[in-house]
């Protein structure tokens, strides 16, 4: 019985042809050995199992070639691979660079891959770095790491990078398909997707995933061994628990997700795992987003059905209601609570995505439950009334009804008029004082509810929309009716003065400083002109202004005046900020205070 080898290292890539998901890393290698542009040192860097090791074992195979040898050669003698997480001393660095100088027995290149090269020790990285901008001709380095970012500089900077992308699930179930066919395995397309999607952009661990759940199902993998041999939910969970989401159906929801409990599935898995499902729904909507879907053909099927079934709105909501609850869920006490809240939620969410009896759109206070009204009126709500005796009758309830009385029917949106309330014919309220207001001669007090919804389509709504639009008053204004007085500069510098020493007293320090620091001139006969010695003054100053050209507009009477501000490094030397600046302003203005500052010994 042969040994049993792994299909990562049976179906390891013996060309750059043969290497998965990186074709223009490949391109790029293959050019500079033909053209013999290729560098001396080489970085590949880029996430586990994408292809690094691969391709440095055959670049090194493939400029050793030369046509004469044969096609099992492997150039061993001329190929050395360095394990720097345990190489990682300068001892092992110098007894590399020792090596380095014999040149080659056989082929043309001694090739130097080094592994996790970014373990090194800092003394080995400095060890490294004559060698490796100055190698022999017959020398070439291949690095690669998984953590860029580790290396020093002075490395990268010698080195011509590579960074190789995460593999597609495309890419890789496209391969596995390949694998599979070449072991007489009848496989699923879902299963091989969920394989590759399990594998997350790694070919490595999708051929262990894919050697494991071979074993378990031997030669036909459906989707339903994948699934359970890789503890991931399957995508039929998913849609009925969507389905009975768009059915309103709380009871059985709950019944499933306590099912998918029982399976041995946690909480956090199965809401992050139906955000995900809402995210592909939602990219099932439209025709250019299709594509972002990474499933089987027979699951791209289900997927588009139920998307025709759902709004984009309530998609929305699902996937913000969905992804709170899994931000939320680490630090919860009750998590399974969380969950199931989260549930009902989503079930909560009528087909155009708002919630039932949401109060978004401000009707909160027109909702109230249908057993406290009965019947129909045409009677007006009657306020206090004396009977013979005396004795007052009172509404009943009656802080609800004045409130309910004060509201009118409402447009939701005044622009687009998507949904509009509509006053029912008054409503009757039966309580138990009915009694004493038959009694007494009293009617029975009628609201004026707005209860009924009504289509943002339909004719009630568009003729609000239109009655709206007639009652809006033209609010333009004409430029030519605004003031515009003629003033001087020194009128414009007295108010500027003032409104300086009002934000002064409002503790608006800073901009008072600013804006005595030069003093504003006319430029034109509505524009002002400062000059400020620094950037930073000028943004405060413009994120201020506003309160400046208003006062300013409204002392001098015209509407049109407006501010220039530059800067001038230059006038920065007129003000004194440190001691030291200080004191030389002192002393140009009196050199005698030098004599004073020396006499006494005095500091800063």
């Amino acid at each position: 019985m042969e040994p049993f080898v792994v299909s990562a290292r049976k179906y390891r890539p013996q060309t750059f042809k043969d290497v998965v998901g990186q074709q223009a890393i490949t391109n790029t290698l293959l050019n500079a050995i033909e053209n013999n542009h290729l560098a001396q040192a080489l970085l590949f860097c880029g996430p586990r199992g994408v292809g690094k090791t691969t391709c440095a074992r055959i670049l090194a195979k493939k400029i050793n070639e030369d046509g004469t040898e044969h096609t099992d050669e492997d150039f061993a003698f001329n190929i050395f691979e360095l394990d720097a997480a345990s190489n990682n001393s300068v001892d092992d660095i110098r007894n590399l660079t020792d090596q380095v100088r014999i040149p080659p027995q056989t082929g043309k290149y001694k090739v130097y891959i080094i592994d996790e090269v970014h373990m090194l020790s800092q003394a080995a990285f400095n060890a490294f770095l004559k060698t490796l901008e100055e190698p022999p001709k017959h020398a070439i380095f291949i690095l690669a790491t998984t953590e860029k970012h580790k290396i020093i500089p002075t490395i990268l900077s010698r080195c011509q990078i590579f960074d190789f992308k995460r593999i597609t699930v495309k890419d890789a179930a496209a391969y596995l398909k390949y694998i599979a066919e070449n072991q007489e395995i009848e496989a699923d397309d879902d299963a091989l997707h969920i394989i590759a999607q399990k594998a997350d952009g790694a070919m490595r661990d999708a051929l262990s995933i894919f050697d494991r759940v071979v074993s378990f199902s031997g030669k036909k993998l459906t989707r339903k061994a994948v699934t359970e041999n890789l503890n991931v939910l399957d995508y039929d969970t998913y849609f009925s628990a969507t389905d009975l989401i768009l059915a309103h159906n709380i009871p059985s929801l709950l019944m499933l997700f306590n099912e998918t409990l029982s399976q041995g599935f946690d909480g956090h898995h199965f809401i992050s795992g139906l955000a995900s499902h809402f995210r592909d729904l939602m990219v099932c909507q439209h025709e250019d987003t299709i594509a972002l879907l990474e499933v089987g053909d027979e699951a791209k099927k289900n997927y588009l059905e139920q998307s025709k079934k759902v709004s984009s709105s309530f998609l929305m909501q699902g996937i913000d209601i969905a992804n709170d609850c899994d931000l939320k869920y680490k630090s919860s006490k009750n998590q399974r609570l969380l969950v199931e809240l989260s549930l009902m939620k989503l079930a909560s969410i009528d087909f155009d995505g708002q919630k039932k009896k949401s109060d978004r759109l401000g009707i909160s206070d027109f909702l109230i439950p249908a057993s406290f009204f009965k019947g129909q009126g045409n009677t007006k709500p009657t306020p206090k009334k004396e009977e013979a005796n005396g004795a007052v009758a009172t509404n009943p309830s009656p802080n609800v009804t004045d409130r309910l009385q004060a509201q009118k029917p409402l447009v939701a949106n005044e622009e687009s008029a998507t949904e509009v309330l509509v006053a029912e014919p008054p409503i009757e309220i039966n309580s138990p004082s009915d009694d004493s207001n038959k009694k007494a001669g009293l009617p029975k007090p009628a609201l004026n509810i707005p209860t009924k919804r009504v289509s943002g389509l339909s004719i009630s709504s568009l003729k609000a929309k239109k009655e709206h639009e007639l009652n809006r008053k033209d609010e333009t204004v004409d430029e030519r009716q605004l003031p515009k007085d003629a003033f001087t500069e020194e009128e414009m510098r007295a108010h500027w003065a003032e409104f300086v020493e009002i934000i002064d007293k409002d503790g608006r320090k800073i901009l008072a400083s600013n804006l005595n620091t030069d003093i504003p001139k006319l430029k034109d006969q509505t524009t002002l002109w400062i000059e400020l010695p620094n950037g930073t003054m000028k943004k405060e100053v413009e994120r201020e202004q506003y309160d400046l050209m208003e006062y300013l507009r409204l002392k001098l009477n015209n509407h049109f005046i407006s501010l220039t501000i530059t800067v001038n490094e230059e006038t920065a030397k007129k003000f004194a900020f440190t001691p030291l600046e200080k004191y030389e302003k002192l002393r140009e203005k009196n050199p005698v205070i030098d004599i004073l500052r020396k006499e006494f010994d005095l500091d800063f």
